[in-house]
């Protein structure tokens, strides 16, 4: 199942969402910036503050702590009126300006995420892979967080010009 979505009217590039088997999700996004610039607004705090959450949403990103290298650990906290949750994880591999691979640890048996930043002529092909525990944490993604990720993408892509001159 392949799907071409951009929530946002001026979106220069589509973002594509594969569910790959029972368990993989592979989103991909294209951006008209440099790969090292890319990873920078995925691994600075106050950079990912301003385009994590979609604009509309019912929560705000109240709490965000980044340590991204290989072994560092993330903590993000969201708010929902007077109620809170937070997602938090290990940082497994991180190559700068290339990869960033974290675990999702908020359950048990929670997905692997894998972000990789591959050069095309000067601009960044953005590939966002999940692998789940089981085929209903996908199917319970695709119906929550990754329904998101077009419009953080969109978001995401506004603010690339403003940071990269």
């Amino acid at each position: 199942m392949e799907q071409q979505m951009s929530n946002h009217p001026m979106a220069r590039n589509a973002t594509t969402i594969e569910k790959k088997g029972d368990r993989e999700l592979v989103v991909t996004r294209t951006f008209d910036a440099s790969p090292s610039l890319v990873f920078k607004a995925w691994s600075d705090a106050d950079l990912f503050r301003r385009w994590w959450v979609p604009k509309g949403a019912p929560m705000v990103l109240s709490g965000c702590e980044m340590d991204v290298r290989t072994g560092g650990t993330y903590r993000l906290e969201f708010r929902m009126g007077d109620q809170s949750m937070a997602f938090h994880g290990k940082y497994l591999d991180v190559v700068p300006g290339e990869r960033i691979v974290w675990t999702n640890e908020e359950e048990d048996d929670g997905a692997v995420t894998t972000v990789t930043f591959e050069d095309r002529d000067g601009k960044t092909l953005l590939i966002f892979h999940e692998v789940y525990p089981t085929a209903a944490a996908l199917d319970e993604a695709m119906q929550g967080s990754a329904a998101g990720l077009p419009q953080q993408l969109d978001q995401l892509d506004e603010l690339l010009p403003a940071i990269g001159g």
